[in-house]
């Protein structure tokens, strides 16, 4: 039987230090070597993933954007991308406006490469944190106090900021469009939020369906941690949650493991290839 492994990033795979630990790598790349069909579903994108599995090698596509694309990581490409379009993002652009958001929003320039506009007059503690973490990777490109020109594709809509009005836009755009909404709170302080906002039909769920049927797999086992993991979780064979996994996620899953900072990812794809090879 060929089982497809799908682990989300921050907080299931990626360790306190939001690093995948070095035995964490040899595992996975060992596996992989051998055949093990693994990789990673997750809201960043090729700028952050691209770094962070440097030293993991696996052989599918990644899901990246929360399944806005995968990223080819043999062909440095996206490929299967979904935008979204000029009505749509008058919607998102009310209500995010109406909600005090100022979000980062994604354009894609070609298949390898995004532009990050943010049109604010200045970024939150929460935002000044992302931007700076990511302001020099080769892959993105900030356009600060910028509004996204017209000619644009735009691929994604990210706010962050209190949970409450993270939560009260994502349920008013629920109500007045067809896009896909995924908001979940952060899991290094959870008064604060993160919102996506992507083309209808987007998510972590669909994107898992599409890979299966890419690579083949009779079987298909998830790793998560937060609410974003939900819907894979739930068209999964099988659904596994990390010990720190927020108690919706534990609820969901078929099995708890240990938490994210114990290779516990790694070590049970290990022990379920194992015993079916």
């Amino acid at each position: 039987m060929k089982t497809l492994y799908v682990s989300d990033m921050d907080g299931t795979l990626l360790g306190r230090d939001s690093r995948v630990s070095a035995a964490s790598a040899e595992i996975i790349s060992d596996l992989s070597r051998r055949g093990a069909l693994i990789t990673v579903a997750t809201a960043r994108t090729a700028a952050t993933v691209v770094p962070l599995l440097s030293s993991t090698f696996t052989l599918p596509p990644a899901i990246v954007m929360t399944g806005v694309a995968f990223w080819n990581r043999s062909k440095e490409a996206y490929d299967s991308v979904r935008f979204i379009s000029d009505g749509e993002r008058r919607d998102v652009a009310e209500v995010c406006r109406q909600a005090g958001l100022h979000p980062f929003v994604y354009v894609m320039e070609n298949d390898r490469f995004l532009y990050v506009y943010h049109d604010g007059d200045r970024l939150s503690d929460l935002e000044q944190a992302f931007y700076d973490d990511r302001c020099r990777l080769s892959l993105k490109r900030f356009c600060l106090h910028c509004s996204v020109p017209d000619d644009r594709r735009t691929v994604l809509w990210y706010a962050m900021g209190d949970h409450e009005a993270i939560f009260a836009a994502a349920g008013e755009l629920r109500n007045r469009s067809d896009l896909s909404v995924s908001c979940y709170y952060d899991i290094f302080d959870r008064t604060k939020a993160h919102l996506e906002i992507f083309a209808p039909g987007v998510s972590k769920a669909s994107a898992l369906v599409a890979l299966k049927t890419r690579t083949g797999a009779d079987r298909v086992v998830v790793f998560g941690d937060n609410l974003n993991d939900l819907p894979m979780m739930e068209v999964a064979d099988y659904a596994v949650a990390v010990d720190n996994a927020f108690d919706e996620v534990k609820a969901a899953a078929d099995m708890v493991i240990g938490p994210n900072y114990d290779d516990s990812v790694a070590r049970f794809i290990c022990e379920d290839f194992e015993k079916s090879n």
